[in-house]
């Protein structure tokens, strides 16, 4: 069968590839992917949902695997099921756990889902009053996809008040017009993954990540600058109470709610004193998250993704090393901020025959034969070991052997883990 990934970063670089070593898959395309995924696979240009649909049927595609949260808010999966395509992914109504944040606030309170306390707001007005109540610290968020820079963690209510003005300012544009506000919570961060066919839910792994651009968690946030896996503190215990508190209720309560969530369920956990608790969801796979989870599965992915599809999740094993794995980001320098593009970077091939190691390819593009960067995240040098320290000396000896002076790298990813 051949197969079609939608997206061109890092992540689908890692689905591409894992994808790639079904020995039922007799092709894959990956659009528009980038200069790492185009020596794996092949890029294709598609330039909206009617092109995808015409190379789908062209190409007599089995499945297409969306990668990126955009267009699944914007309904391809609705498009591709109306015209009889397999999609690994939500609809746009079920993508609103991601595309909404009050959504998904309003689906926690319905259905007794473990989340921080909150409030919805479509105006600077009554969001200030509700600020000025509860006092700091205390999180607004924009309510829609602003590429995750939306949210912001106010230590005062001088901060809290200052990010409501951005949001209603049009700092986010539309995703902005609307504003959640939450209770501050305290404790351990991890991203939880599980699998879905609309009934059926099945746990997909555990990873943890750095956000903040520098070492120390300093600087500005990020899309993420690292992720090790299985997060440490995700024993048996915490997994099943997940599944059982968060998961599984958010499941039920889509299809009771007439909109059946099909594909990955990403959740952003806080791991509090009074047990875990729902951050935001994801409709679709992490990125840096995703590099660890595909080094570390150990079974086919198809049959998993094509379930989620068409149902039968629940005859499906998900099987993963024991091993731990470990994703460094280079990035271009200036990022997140004005960063520059077109630098030439070396080594990559050195790199690739470390043992253990895999770059994942995000902004980068051939040219003249050569790699050069176009993004702000480049590259996800990510490392198989036997323990998480074992990996994390894996990925950065092979970060070490990339000769690229326009890009960075945090040096303490997965450090005293």
């Amino acid at each position: 069968m051949k197969m079609l990934v939608i997206g061109s970063g890092g992540r689908e670089h890692a689905l591409c590839w894992r994808i790639k070593q079904s020995p039922s898959v007799t092709g894959v395309f990956c659009a528009p992917g980038n200069g790492g995924i185009g020596q794996d696979v092949a890029n294709v240009t598609l330039a909206s949902q009617a092109d995808i649909v015409a190379f789908c049927k062209k190409e007599n595609i089995a499945l297409v695997v969306i990668g990126p949260e955009a267009p699944l808010v914007e309904g391809l999966a609705d498009t591709l099921n109306a015209n009889h395509i397999p999609v690994f992914g939500p609809s746009a109504k079920a993508a609103q756990l991601e595309g909404s944040k009050g959504f998904t606030k309003d689906l926690c309170r319905k259905y007794n889902i473990p989340t921080a306390s909150y409030g919805r707001f479509t105006d600077a007005a009554s969001a200030k009053v509700y600020i000025n109540k509860h006092g700091a610290p205390i999180v607004v968020k924009a309510d829609g996809l602003a590429a995750g820079k939306g949210v912001v963690v106010a230590m005062s209510e001088k901060e809290a008040l200052a990010a409501v003005d951005m949001c209603f300012d049009g700092a986010f544009g539309a995703a902005g017009a609307s504003v959640v506000i939450e209770e501050f919570m305290q404790g351990e961060e991890v991203s939880f993954f599980a699998l879905t066919d609309g009934k059926v839910a099945i746990e997909f792994g555990s990873a943890q990540d750095h956000k903040r651009v520098g070492d120390g968690d300093t600087g500005l946030n990020t899309g993420g600058m690292g992720t090790f896996a299985p997060a440490p503190v995700m024993d048996e215990k915490l997994r099943k109470q997940v599944m059982d508190t968060i998961i599984r209720p958010t499941v039920a309560g889509m299809k009771d709610m007439g909109m059946p969530y099909k594909g990955v369920l990403f959740a952003g956990l806080m791991l509090t004193k009074d047990g875990p608790k729902l951050l935001e969801y994801n409709a679709r796979f992490g990125d840096p998250e995703t590099q660890s989870l595909m080094m570390r599965l150990d079974c086919d992915l198809v049959p998993l993704l094509l379930a989620c599809a068409g149902g039968g999740l629940e005859t499906t094993v998900v099987r993963f090393k024991k091993e731990a794995a470990v994703c460094v980001v280079m990035a271009a320098r200036g990022y997140p901020g004005n960063y520059e593009k077109g630098s030439v970077i070396a080594g990559l091939e050195k790199a690739a025959t470390m043992p253990g190691v895999k770059v994942f390819h995000a902004g980068t593009q051939l040219k003249d034969g050569r790699v050069v960067a176009t993004g702000g995240r480049v590259l996800g040098v990510t490392a198989l070991g036997n323990t998480i320290k074992d990996a994390r000396e894996k990925a950065y000896a092979a970060v070490d052997a990339i000769d690229w002076p326009g890009g960075f790298c945090r040096r303490d990813i997965a450090k005293n883990r």
